[in-house]
């Protein structure tokens, strides 16, 4: 439909709906809690219906009465009465609807149409920025699908939330968690003690796993990732910027097959070797692992790239190997700590906005070689100490950091240190690195161990 045939027309809406819905809980206040799951003030088109639907929650809030009598008064004592359409209006709103039994399905309504007011609004900006040549259309896409992702993804509205609904749904997901009998409440790591410790990876929270260079921070994505695709079915995104997808991939599959990555480097395999690399491979082909390669990608591409994951394939899981080689939008002769403090930022926001985990890789100082690392040695920016919910740093003592310096089937005891938990202990488990795999396990006492 072109532009000019929408010109003049009325926003959707449902002026029924809007008055069957606070009839309902002027006759019965209880079902607010109902309502506040799908509505907010503003999703009433009416100006009147707005103010008196504002009334009734003010009332809640302090816990008096609702009815005509009280919300009539309340109106009143705002001065708000005769824009709410005066007392007769609000007396007649009880006639809309003979019972409340129907609210939810009148909150719909009344939900369906604000959704659709809302996306003529942002069809409308979209058609503004687009027209906007000082503006980047990687950028523009971005705040689009940044927009339509949050409609899509609409639950509950406006800018509050009454304590009474956060303890409902608090309730509600202990509830789920007693009758599931999961033994953690975030995604599981696959390793046992350090998910005792956090309880799994928590939905909504900015992880940081830090170390030097070839300690393992990579294998230890990959072994995390492996562990919730393959072990538990869990879709996960991988955004590897340090390396190509096929190069992650044969990591992953030497990993999982136990073959040394060496000997597939250079084919040096066995028939039995090779029979186990088929085997792994059609254990990762059912894997939901999704795997990103662009090297030095933009935030603004990293942040519309994982709502693809999230719309397409519902990943619950989100690693970044690794944080500093994202580019951010702001370059220039903007000061590198800054730009770090950006992409920090909006990796944290990211997580709340998808309400997912996402882990992320980082260097650490050249300074903390041979020695544990502290928060402090996070590299370039104070602000990913200050953003991360959780902060785990890999360590081992000096001469065994590398692929090859431990004998065969030898096993490197490497310390797994919680630096940070914003809602959890902090302290130390221990892993064991399998160098000629590039890949962590459980400590076992079947191999040997050095470290």
């Amino acid at each position: 439909m072109a532009a000019s045939e929408l010109k003049g027309r009325v926003p959707p809406h449902n002026e029924e709906a809007e008055r069957a819905t606070i009839g309902a809980l002027l006759l019965d206040s209880d079902a607010l809690s109902t309502v506040l799951r799908y509505l907010r003030p503003d999703d009433f088109y009416r100006g009147a219906n707005r103010r008196v639907f504002q009334g009734i929650i003010n009332l809640f809030q302090r816990g008096d009465v609702i009815d005509i009598i009280t919300l009539t008064d309340e109106l009143r004592s705002r001065g708000e009465l005769d824009a709410s359409g005066g007392s007769a209006y609000v007396s007649s709103l009880t006639s809309s609807v003979p019972t409340s039994a129907n609210v939810e399905y009148y909150a719909r309504i009344v939900q369906g149409c604000s959704i659709r007011r809302e996306l003529l609004r942002i069809s409308a900006e979209i058609v503004a920025t687009a027209h906007d040549e000082s503006l980047d259309s990687r950028y523009i896409i971005e705040d689009a699908e940044k927009k339509i992702f949050e409609l899509t993804d609409r639950q509950q509205t406006g800018s509050y939330k009454s304590a009474g609904e956060i303890v409902s749904r608090t309730i509600e997901a202990i509830e789920k968690l007693y009758h599931t009998k999961d033994n953690y409440t975030g995604v599981p790591s696959g390793f046992s003690d350090l998910d005792n410790m956090t309880s799994g990876f928590q939905d909504a929270e900015f992880i940081v796993i830090g170390a030097r260079p070839s300690v393992g921070k990579t294998a230890l994505a990959c072994s995390m990732a492996a562990n919730m695709t393959i072990r538990y079915k869990i879709p996960v995104g991988f955004f590897t910027l340090e390396m190509a997808d096929m190069a992650l991939m044969q990591r992953i599959i030497a990993s999982e097959a136990r073959i040394s990555s060496h000997k597939i480097r250079t084919a040096l395999l066995t028939p039995a070797d090779f029979h186990s690399l088929t085997e792994a491979a059609a254990r990762i082909y059912e894997a939901p692992l999704f795997i990103e390669d662009s090297p030095n990608i933009k935030l603004l591409d990293l942040r519309a790239q994982a709502r693809r994951m999230i719309t397409q394939h519902q990943v619950r899981a989100i690693f970044i190997d690794y944080l500093t080689l994202i580019t951010p939008e702001r370059e220039g002769n903007i000061p590198r700590h800054e730009q770090i403090a950006e992409i920090s930022r909006s990796l944290k926001a990211l997580a709340r906005e998808l309400s997912i985990p996402v882990i992320t890789l980082s260097q650490v100082r050249r300074e903390t070689e041979g020695k544990r690392p502290t928060l402090a040695d996070l590299r370039e920016s104070g602000s990913i100490e200050q953003d991360a919910d959780v902060v785990i740093f890999l360590h081992r003592e000096r001469g065994y950091d590398r692929e090859g310096e431990a004998g065969p089937g030898d096993n490197v005891e490497t310390e797994v240190i919680v630096a940070k938990q914003r809602n959890g202990p902090v302290g130390t488990v221990k892993l064991a690195f399998l160098p000629q795999y590039t890949k962590f396990e459980q400590l076992t006492s079947d191999a040997p161990m050095r470290g």
